[in-house]
């Protein structure tokens, strides 16, 4: 059972990449080929490796894409090693173990009677990422992402990479207090500790990015736009943090991957049966059934922390109408009521009757308090008040 909720955990945190091989073919599947087997994943040195295994439906059919259960699947070296990898639902783990540059290695899947490989390929290295930083061209404009990776290993050759994205971004509750209504005093004290008002969000990105050297001189990529982010996107309200991830690719994994985004973006969905399917590298050893999907093989994974901040760019924040409860000279029975009854918190106990004025009182509902009704958690994370040259000496 603890396996089982491992699996479910990882399928829902864990970006899986689908990768390249050595030697590109182009595979040719019929239009009304259906129930496809799909292979996502990447073969990463001395990392737990996932794999997604899937099946395609009909153009017309209504059923979801289906989780292949029940597959044996296995990552080959040949220098005779072999990592088992364990699945649940569809989705296989595999711990590999430090990979050797000069062997090739492979996915082996066992499935239906069938048997499927990947094509060997030995494990590319990737150089670090010299920098990823955050421009708005315009006061009106997106927030564009650049990445520039470090100089490549050879500057007589094309270089491939694809990167993904963790994200993680600072987040307020929509009004803060200072003070509580004391109900054995009849009146506004002061605490300004009540509820947790700041907090931060997750996601991964599912999106590949990917990006090619040819148009850059010595092979070297300066600036390359990966994503942007909307100047009115909640996730730049205040402090924006991105978790980039480089792979090296080989030149038919960013095709596969060109040529995926593609169909996924003119046809509806990324699987959807085509007249001419992608680029794929996997094949089917014991019959003409077709596969759909890359495993690529890598070495290392670079990962760089970028951080972007509110004051630094222009920042459109959409006008909220004030939706607290405003309340002149409320007397001690109704602010009983408000708190009791209506479940309400005080915001504002600006008394000036001693003065010749009013008591001037707002109150707000939980939700409106507390920034973990805004699916936040409220617990800082480790890295957010270091800097980039703090984290990515």
């Amino acid at each position: 059972m603890k396996k089982k909720k491992l699996y479910i955990i990882l399928c829902l945190i864990l970006t899986v990449t689908l990768s390249g091989c050595i030697e590109e073919y182009q595979a040719d599947i019929p239009a009304n080929d259906s129930e496809l087997l799909v292979v996502e994943g990447t073969i990463c040195s001395s990392e737990l490796n996932t794999f997604i295994l899937s099946r395609t439906q009909g153009i017309y059919s209504d059923k979801e894409l289906g989780l292949v259960d029940g597959a044996k699947v296995s990552v080959h070296g040949s220098d005779g090693s072999v990592y088992i990898a364990e699945g649940y639902n569809g989705i296989y783990l595999c711990q590999v173990g430090v990979l050797d540059p000069d062997e090739e290695y492979y996915l082996h899947i066992e499935y239906d009677g069938e048997v499927y490989e990947s094509e060997p390929q030995k494990p590319l290295r990737t150089e670090k990422i010299a920098d990823v930083c955050g421009v708005q061209n315009t006061p009106d404009s997106n927030i564009d992402i650049l990445v520039t990776p470090d100089a490549p290993f050879d500057p007589n050759k094309a270089n491939y990479y694809s990167w993904t994205c963790d994200e993680t971004w600072e987040v307020h509750s929509d009004y803060t207090t200072t003070v509580y209504y004391d109900l054995f005093l009849g009146k506004g004290v002061f605490n300004d500790k009540q509820f947790p008002s700041r907090g931060w969000k997750d996601a991964i990105q599912t999106t590949v990015m990917v990006g090619s050297s040819t148009n850059y001189e010595g092979q070297h990529i300066q600036k390359l736009k990966i994503y942007d982010i909307d100047n009115s996107d909640e996730r730049v309200f205040y402090r924006y943090s991105g978790l980039v991830h480089q792979r090296a690719i080989s030149k038919a994994e960013y095709e596969y991957v060109l040529a995926q985004q593609q169909a996924s973006s003119e046809m509806g969905g990324l699987f959807t049966p085509q007249p001419s399917a992608p680029l794929t590298n996997i094949r089917c050893l014991t019959s003409s059934k077709h596969v759909i999907g890359f495993v690529g093989c890598s070495l290392n994974t670079n990962v760089y922390r970028f951080f972007l901040d509110a004051d630094d760019f222009s920042i459109y924040y959409p006008r909220q109408e004030d939706t607290r409860l405003w309340v002149e000279d409320p007397n001690e029975m109704y602010c009983r009521r408000l708190v009791e009854e209506e479940g309400m918190f005080l915001c504002v106990w600006q008394d000036e009757r001693l003065s010749g004025g009013k008591l001037k009182t707002a109150w707000a509902h939980e939700e409106q308090l507390d920034v973990r009704y805004k699916g936040a958690y409220i617990e800082e994370p480790y890295f957010w008040s270091s800097t980039e040259d703090d984290i990515n000496q």
